[in-house]
């Protein structure tokens, strides 16, 4: 019996470690792609089959598994370092900045609704508890622009480009607005959000909804690189403040976001304090981080939050944050310098 447990665990392990090399593979292939997601329920897999080599293999193929498996963890840990809580942090928290706050400061939440859900009223709920000042909603059809029309009065300025091809969106905001409108960047119908709004003390910011299709079975990323690429180079020559968030069908630690992150001069509030996974939503916990907000480094924030299941597959995303300018660039880290090459990355992809 001990031999069988062996080979089993012995292929199991190799498996992983198979899959963990294969992620780490640049490619727009769907199936190199999706792997790049479930990198914490594959840092659990490989802590289980590590006990499982050490407590039922032979001695002999003990010391193998074991290296083989304790690699596979290294890597996966080293492209999730950065979400955890033992990474420097990247964005202050605005108390500690502890200036220019009060009018400077807003509300922002983002929810993949799944076009399919037909619970209105739980959504419903969420937005007149929260009461954002931004709100960016995806996958709307026109029945759910119907269903939370008396949430959306609230709002004085509204977005809607409702579709039935899981592309909807919905923006609406309280906040003034220069500008608004829906893009679509890279293909029909996959529209992207982009405006100007103000402050409440006057202070002007770019906002950028993004909703780009996923990795899938004969669904390669070339469209999903090409338009997080090209939002980021809209905002790249920008001197105005700006802040992206959406279903970006990616996980912020891929090369395509972290090259969104560079070329658009972004920081992202999660590193240093967890990866805040909002996909799937009934296991959001142990899942991966879907839904991504970005900020300029004029940005700190008083709060970053994943709610509760409101019937889509994927958890709302919400968070307050504070444009103060100066004070926020000395309390943050600096952005990665934009290089040549990273220029020209972005560009290539937001061109194939």
């Amino acid at each position: 019996m001990r031999i069988i447990f062996t080979w089993i665990l012995a292929i199991l392990a190799l498996v992983v470690w198979v899959v963990t090399v294969v992620s780490l593979i640049h490619s727009d292939l769907w199936w190199i792609q999706v792997l790049d997601f479930p990198r914490l329920l594959l840092l659990i897999a490989i802590a289980v089959l590590a006990i499982g080599c050490a407590a039922f293999t032979r001695r002999g193929w003990r010391i193998g598994l074991l290296i083989l498996l304790t690699v596979a963890a290294a890597l996966q840990a080293w492209r999730m370092y950065p979400y955890s809580g033992i990474a420097p942090t990247e964005v202050a928290d605005a108390e500690e900045v502890g200036v220019g706050l009060g009018a400077s400061c807003f509300t922002v939440l983002g929810l993949n609704v799944l076009q399919d859900n037909r619970d209105y009223a739980a959504t419903r709920a969420l937005i007149d508890r929260e009461r954002p000042d931004i709100l960016l909603l995806m996958e709307t059809d026109q029945r759910w622009v119907d269903e939370l029309g008396a949430s959306l009065a609230n709002y004085p300025s509204r977005l809607l480009r409702p579709l039935d091809n899981t592309y909807g969106l919905v923006f609406a905001t309280t906040l003034p607005v220069q500008s608004a409108t829906t893009v679509n960047i890279t293909d029909l119908d996959t529209p992207t959000v982009y405006a100007r709004l103000t402050t409440r003390d006057g202070q002007s910011f770019d906002y950028i909804g993004l909703h780009p299709r996923p990795p899938a079975p004969g669904q390669d990323t070339t469209l999903r690189d090409r338009k997080i690429a090209q939002a980021a180079l809209h905002v790249a020559d920008h001197e105005v403040p700006a802040i992206a968030m959406g279903d970006f069908n990616d996980v912020p630690w891929s090369r395509t976001t972290r090259l969104f992150r560079q070329v658009g001069g972004y920081l992202d509030p999660r590193i240093g304090r967890g990866s805040y996974p909002s996909f799937p939503a009934t296991v959001a916990p142990i899942g991966w981080p879907l839904d991504q907000l970005f900020l300029s480094p004029d940005f700190t924030f008083r709060s970053l939050r994943i709610l509760e299941n409101v019937g889509s597959d994927h958890r709302p995303l919400a968070a307050e944050v504070c444009l103060i300018g100066q004070a926020a660039r000395r309390a943050n880290a600096a952005p990665d310098d934009v290089d040549p090459e990273a220029l020209k990355a972005a560009r290539s992809l937001a061109e194939q």
